[in-house]
């Protein structure tokens, strides 16, 4: 019997205890191997345990593993915000390093803020995210996120921030390739701001690519230009949430460069660092930076940022994926692994849906598939198929659909290196979890129907 842990988390279960991890496989300590389904929480982009990676933190450790940001600049700071900057459209040039999203995202927002005042418009101030999101689990970041579970307990600490719907065209019967399903969503935006009074919103906050609340959802055709021309006729800054998106899993560095949309301020944490240290980024346009530096200064800070070390991981998590071509395995095995979950509509009429970029990807499970309807609340879909998943030796991630209070979807996202035999693996542990999976559900959804 395991010893009582002294650690709480989100709430009293446990699970095995990590021996070692290596590449997409992880082993617990009884020796038990397990493949990384889901990079953790869409973190280990390159796989854990890199050797140039390791090397390259070792080299650092022996130099200086911590200096304050206001009593020193860094070669491994400087190095990877020039390699972030190189990396970012172009006029986005400054970065300011965090230790997390939650972080990247707050920064965002209080970047934005600042300049509204520096530039004369101290009346906008409010940032419009979607129904369903996820931002953070900051006060401010959760503010803006629309999870009711992670929301509501703490909304009389907050100042909530107004939604509108997430472009969910899977649910709605909409065409997702028809451009007029893009401009009925974004529509939803300019109608808010309009209700909310142009004069007071500051910013929109939405992910290029859905993340943990909408199942790597993708965007209908034209929404995402569609916003942007929103946003700049009503003065409004864009923020791109890629914390999760960003780093490459979709098959381009940022999500946003499949549509070619450019926003004033970038987020990116996650994959930033794969999992080697805390590290995250916001990345924001000079004219920005430039009229809050010229103000006096970025009113904001944590005592972390710029960390050395994590910078030094940092970079050399880059150099890996540009030294591999992990973005072009990204898509490349992407494209493979969404085929093959594709394929098991065919073979579980339980799965309503299958989206996603590259290899950020899900898939969802509903009751009935003409209708979507989502399978009972009682089952705990969500729950219990990542356990039987885990049971099998796969690892995967699992939220509620609608708005964290029904449905199920599950984010099948591993590191950018695997490889096609692995996609495989997976999808073999993954039939006989959803093989078992069905066994236990098929009588309820006799009594649903």
């Amino acid at each position: 019997m395991k010893p009582e842990s002294h650690l709480f988390y989100q709430t009293r279960s446990r699970r095995p205890v990590l021996a070692e991890a290596r590449g997409i496989y992880m082993w617990d300590v009884d020796g038990k191997r397990y493949i990384d389904g889901s990079s953790g929480a869409m973190v280990s982009n390159i796989g854990h345990s890199n050797p140039r990676v390791l090397d390259a933190m070792r080299q650092q450790m022996e130099k200086s593993t911590f200096g304050y940001r206001l009593h020193f600049e860094t070669e491994p700071g400087e190095l990877l915000a020039a390699k972030v900057a190189a990396l970012s459209p172009d006029g986005m040039e400054k970065v300011f390093f965090v230790s997390g999203g939650s972080e990247a995202v707050e920064s965002a927002i209080k970047l934005a803020r600042q300049y509204a005042v520096t530039v004369g418009e101290g009346s906008r101030w409010k940032v419009i995210s979607r129904m369903p999101s996820y931002h953070g689990s900051t006060l401010g970041a959760l503010a803006l996120t629309g999870y009711d579970p992670l929301t509501l307990p703490f909304l009389p600490m907050m100042q909530a921030m107004p939604k509108i719907p997430a472009p969910r065209a899977y649910l709605d019967g909409l065409d997702i390739d028809d451009p007029a399903t893009g401009e009925h969503y974004a529509a939803m935006l300019e109608a808010k701001i309009i209700e909310e009074g142009p004069g007071s919103v500051l910013a929109f906050i939405h992910e290029p690519v859905g993340g943990a609340s909408t199942g790597a959802l993708v965007p209908p055709a034209g929404y995402m230009q569609a916003v942007r021309e929103i946003c700049d006729r009503h003065g409004v800054l864009l923020i791109h949430d890629e914390v999760m998106s960003g780093g490459g899993r979709t098959g381009r560095f940022y999500g946003a460069e499949h549509w070619g949309v450019e926003p004033d301020i970038i987020a990116i944490s996650k994959g930033f660092g794969a999992g080697y240290a805390p590290l995250g980024a916001m990345i924001a346009h000079d004219r920005l930076v430039d009229a809050v530096l010229g103000a006096g200064g970025f009113m904001h800070g944590h005592t972390y940022a710029g960390n050395p070390l994590a910078c030094a991981a940092g970079l050399s998590v880059i150099e890996e994926i540009e030294a591999g071509g992990l973005i072009g395995n990204a898509a490349s095995v992407g494209a493979l692994l969404k085929s093959r979950l594709g394929d098991l509509m065919q073979r579980y009429d339980f799965i309503g849906d299958v989206r996603g970029e590259g290899l950020l990807l899900a898939f969802e499970l509903v009751a009935d598939r003409k209708t979507m309807r989502p399978l009972p609340k009682g089952l705990n879909a969500f729950n219990e198929l990542v356990d039987l998943a885990y049971e099998e030796g796969l690892i995967i991630y699992s939220r509620r659909t609608r708005g964290g209070t029904e449905g199920d979807h599950f984010l099948v996202c591993p590191p950018m290196i695997t490889s096609p035999e692995q996609v495989e693996e997976i999808m073999a542990m993954l039939s006989a979890a959803l093989d078992r999976f069905a066994d236990r559900i098929s009588p309820a959804l006799s009594r649903s129907a």
